[in-house]
């Protein structure tokens, strides 16, 4: 089974603050509602364009998404 896009993302914690896909992954570390279990593009997508903040932003999202869909191949 693919693991879930969080646990993806969970992977770039503790790099170098100034990497955008790092402050991402503290920022949906800390997010207690992120879908944990998805790996659904619409209903991540939809999340973090409801609950974007300076650090989860859509940019980085679709960032990490292509390395995500990149990594499962």
């Amino acid at each position: 089974m693919k693991k879930s896009f969080y646990l993806y993302v969970l992977t770039f914690r503790g790099g170098d603050w100034s990497d955008a896909k790092v402050r991402f992954a503290e920022e949906v570390f800390h997010e207690h509602n992120f879908p944990k279990q998805s790996i659904d593009f619409d209903e991540l997508s939809t999340y973090i364009e409801t609950y974007a903040t300076d650090n989860l932003t859509t940019e980085v999202f679709d960032e990490l998404w292509d390395l995500y869909i990149e990594q499962g191949r």
